[in-house]
């Protein structure tokens, strides 16, 4: 299952995958940085620089823990936290799930899908994975 992530909001997105990874399917998500996440833009921009800063505010010496700042990793990230990933079942099925910027070459010809009950429609406010990253500092 090859979905493109453009028009599609994060949340929403993120429990269809995880409810098909659970069910045995392997994913590709393409387009990762056009996810969009609903909320202004200095809430979204607060909440992720926070998970970014919390490493450094509970023990500047300790090693984690660690937030991704790239679109894909914090999508990645998303579906993570919705599956039971610290057990075998949840392992596995996060295994199954890939997650890219952008189109790359092997997926350049392939038909993306797109999930209905997760576009991104009549909603005021909202901005995208993409811009998100590049405020936390990613480079992608």
């Amino acid at each position: 299952m090859i979905i493109d992530g453009e028009g599609h909001i994060l949340g929403r997105l993120a429990s269809v995958i995880s409810k098909n990874l659970l069910e045995g399917e392997e994913v590709v998500v393409v387009n990762a940085e056009k996810i969009m996440l609903t909320g202004s833009k200095d809430w979204a921009y607060a909440k992720y620089k926070q998970r970014v800063d919390r490493a450094s505010i509970s023990n500047p010496r300790d090693l984690g823990p660690k937030y991704p700042r790239r679109p894909d990793d914090i999508f990645r990230r998303t579906v993570r936290g919705m599956l039971p990933y610290k057990k075998i079942k949840g392992k596995e099925s996060y295994k199954r799930l890939k997650s890219f910027v952008g189109i790359p070459r092997e997926y350049k010809d392939a038909t993306c899908e797109a999930i209905p009950q997760a576009e991104y429609n009549d909603i005021k406010k909202g901005i995208e994975l993409g811009e998100i990253s590049k405020l936390l500092g990613a480079k992608f």
